[in-house]
């Protein structure tokens, strides 16, 4: 049967309706969607944390990766932080491929154990027997009321979460900050510098300008 495969599902590709309405979303950047037919998608793509396993073996894959990553945002937006996280990249997707990750008790101690149930199933290392939507859709733990929920306390993960986010935001303006100086350096012609006005001054134009202020002072003298 032929699906529409996102690819690349993490937070930042979930936007609100509206700020009034916390239930509809819409997704965003369709840049690695696909349509597949199976497991016959081979592309390595994805964000580092949210990536399946089978995508970081390198096997042909399908719906599930989806799912995969549907699991991590659970679990983040549940424990208010992520389930996969090293600042390694080799020890993070080793992480992944081992599905090594714990639900925390200073954090999980107010998660329902339906809810931790879900995440298993959504995080399960074998693509065919990962939870599918049907199956994630009638979980017992997306039936419970408005009520069931808002009787547990999430509050110290709320907080987590907004740690997290602001981590996560500096360190992309960090990056941003970086790959911005990079660029300079590429296209900045040699012997070229930016004066502080941002005009560019080469050092034969500055050594001149240092020749005509002693002349200019010998002058004088």
């Amino acid at each position: 049967m032929i699906v529409f495969l996102f690819s690349d599902l993490k937070p930042e590709n979930l936007l609100l309706t509206s700020k009034h309405d916390d239930a509809n979303i819409k997704l965003a950047d369709f840049g690695f969607a696909t349509y597949c037919d199976g497991f016959n998608i081979s592309t390595q793509c994805g964000t580092p944390g949210y990536i399946a396993p089978e995508i970081l073996e390198h096997k042909p894959y399908g719906k599930p990766v989806d799912m995969w990553s549907f699991g991590v945002i659970l679990y983040i937006l549940l424990g208010g932080y992520p389930p996969f996280h090293d600042e390694n990249q080799s020890r993070l997707f080793r992480k992944i491929t081992r599905a090594d990750y714990q639900f925390h008790p200073d954090y999980w101690g107010s998660v329902s154990d339906d809810a931790k149930d879900l995440i298993r199933g959504l995080l399960t290392l074998d693509m065919n027997k990962r939870l599918t939507v049907d199956q994630a859709l009638r979980h017992p733990w997306l039936g419970k009321s408005a009520q069931e929920l808002a009787a547990r306390s999430l509050d110290s993960n709320l907080a987590e979460l907004r740690r997290y986010q602001a981590t996560r935001k500096l360190r992309a303006a960090v990056r941003a900050v970086m790959a911005m100086n990079r660029m300079k350096g590429l296209l900045q012609p040699p012997g070229v510098d930016l004066s502080h006005e941002g005009v560019e001054v080469s050092k034969a134009e500055k050594t001149s300008g240092k020749a005509k202020t002693a002349g200019k002072s010998g002058g004088k003298k």
